[in-house]
């Protein structure tokens, strides 16, 4: 600012040395002088802007320096101050990181001290045992010296062959508690094995088969291109729809639903020869009393060969030769029985792939395994038609028809009916209650469901001593619970024994029922 004004003084100073110069000259010279002295007046305005401008800019440069000596400065302050926070922060971190390495030293101290404290109270606890021990073998020898003496007492009074007889049953008692021990031990070894490899069969046999479930009902639906034909189905005054249910025994069900027709009986045989009577007949288009008696008994000769075909397949499919004709026909009516919602063709065919696949893990008959499953159940293709339990009945015409006694009696002992003879015939009841009771192969009506779970539990309360019961699992399991003063640890087997002997008498279930009987007692005291 000293420089800029010093630059306006000599302007000011200038140009009044020019005024006075040209005043000077204006009063005593020419007009040549005149302007002569106005040039060099101008002249030396000039030279005073050029210095004042030099001047200006040399203070701006000397400015400019100054400022940037101290941002520098600055900057070069701030850097320090940023090193020497950042050496804090590092020091601090190094603090942290040493207390946090202290703190789980601690905890580890901490730790190993817990567990140095359960192990000394675990050696002590070990120690005190062995001292309890040692008292009690302290105690049996002395029982023994007395026990001894006694003996010797005794002996002495005997005569040598009494003395031999006694030492005799002496040792034959050792022997047989021995033995008893042994015997024991090798039990429970072979249920246990024999569950561990019975629990293997069965995983490795399910997880071999795979089959899917087909949930059969009373009806079937068949479909029309137009409404117009309903008409047609029932005919003048209804004759038609009346031939068509005398010649099939099925009800036909026209109502309001657009373009199809319902076939409802509890036979499935008649319902598909029905069904495909009727399709044929829609298709056809001639639609009276003599066409329809025609068409079904051609629809069910199709149907006896589709039988036919069906048992043959299976046949074929599982490997088995030499079965009769008749009974290769039987096969493919179980197509057409279900039992739970089951299909018994797929039922049987699962139950022997069971079977085979069980009898080859224990080195058995494979083919005569499979043969007696697809057979088991043969009797309830005819089991309408003739009375007796459908095992007897399948037996019977599987020993009408030419197959061995050991079938037979697999077939007649499948449900216990009849005593089984092979190992076979004992993997064909089970196989028979895994495919039966595997998860989503039958199905019950809810109704008959509710009433078999309320029975179930009625059973069970029935008995002396039962305070509670209770069907889970789906009625797969009985949950028994006894009054601890009324039923001992010992009658709860035989109550188990006896709740499950009513159950398989009075109740029809797929399957089996798991019972568990269970007794707690309770000790209750007041602190007061």
């Amino acid at each position: 600012m000293g420089g800029l004004a010093l630059l306006v003084l000599g302007v000011i100073i200038g140009a009044a040395a020019g005024g006075f110069i040209i005043y000077n000259y204006h009063q005593s010279a020419s007009k040549e002088q005149f302007n002569e002295a106005r040039r060099e007046a101008a002249k030396i305005i000039e030279e005073a802007k050029k210095e004042a401008e030099a001047l200006k800019k040399e203070k701006l440069l000397e400015a400019k320096e100054e400022i940037h000596r101290e941002r520098a400065q600055m900057e070069e302050e701030l850097r320090h101050k940023r090193l020497e926070l950042e050496k804090m922060e590092s020091r601090l971190n190094l603090k942290e990181e040493n207390i946090e390495r202290r703190y789980q030293n601690l905890e580890m101290k901490e730790k190993e001290l817990k567990l140095f404290e359960e192990e000394l109270k675990k050696k002590e606890s070990e120690i005190e045992q062995v001292r309890k021990e040692l008292e009690e073998e302290r105690k049996e020898i002395e029982e023994t010296k007395e026990e001894v003496k006694r003996k010797l007492q005794e002996v002495a009074k005997m005569t040598e062959e009494e003395a031999k007889e006694a030492l005799k049953n002496a040792m034959i008692d050792e022997a047989r508690r021995e033995a008893y021990e042994i015997v024991r031990a090798i039990e429970e070894e072979a249920k246990e094995t024999a569950d561990k490899k019975a629990k293997e069969i069965i995983a490795t046999a399910v997880q071999r088969y795979a089959a899917e479930e087909v949930a059969e009902i009373t009806v079937s639906v068949v479909h029309l291109p137009s409404d117009e034909m309903k008409g047609r189905i029932i005919g003048r005054e209804g004759r038609n729809i009346r031939a068509f249910e005398a010649a099939t025994g099925v009800d036909l069900i026209i109502d309001d639903t657009p373009e199809t027709v319902v076939l409802s009986c509890h036979d499935p045989v008649r319902r598909e020869i029905a069904r495909r009577a009727l399709e044929a007949l829609v298709k056809d288009g001639r639609i009276h009393p003599a066409s329809i008696e025609e068409m079904v008994k051609r629809k069910r000769r199709e149907v006896d060969n589709y039988i036919k075909e069906l048992g043959e397949a299976t046949v074929f499919e599982l490997g088995i030769h030499n079965l009769h004709p008749e009974l290769v026909r039987l096969v493919g009516r179980l197509h057409f029985r279900t039992s739970y919602a089951q299909n018994m063709l797929d039922h049987s065919r699962e139950v022997a792939t069971f079977c085979g696949i069980m009898a080859a893990e224990l080195g058995l008959d494979v083919p005569f395994a499979k043969r007696i499953g697809l057979l088991h159940d043969i009797g309830k293709a005819v089991d309408h038609e003739i009375e007796g339990s459908h095992a007897l009945i399948g037996a019977e015409l599987a020993k009408k028809y030419g197959e061995s006694d050991r079938v037979v009696n697999a077939i007649a002992s499948h449900h216990g009916e009849v005593e089984p003879a092979t190992p076979e015939a004992v993997l064909l009841a089970a196989a028979d209650a895994l495919s039966a009771a595997r998860p989503g192969a039958r199905r019950e009506m809810v109704e008959a469901y509710l009433k078999r779970i309320a029975k179930m539990e009625e059973i069970a309360q029935s008995f002396d001593g039962v305070e509670r019961a209770y069907a889970i699992q789906a009625g797969r399991e009985l949950r028994v619970i006894v009054i601890p003063e009324e039923i001992s640890d010992e009658d709860t087997y035989f109550l188990a024994k006896e709740i499950a002997k009513q159950l398989k008498d009075q109740l029809t279930y797929p399957g089996q029922i798991k019972v568990h009987v269970i007794r707690e007692t309770r000790a209750v005291e007041y602190a007061t």
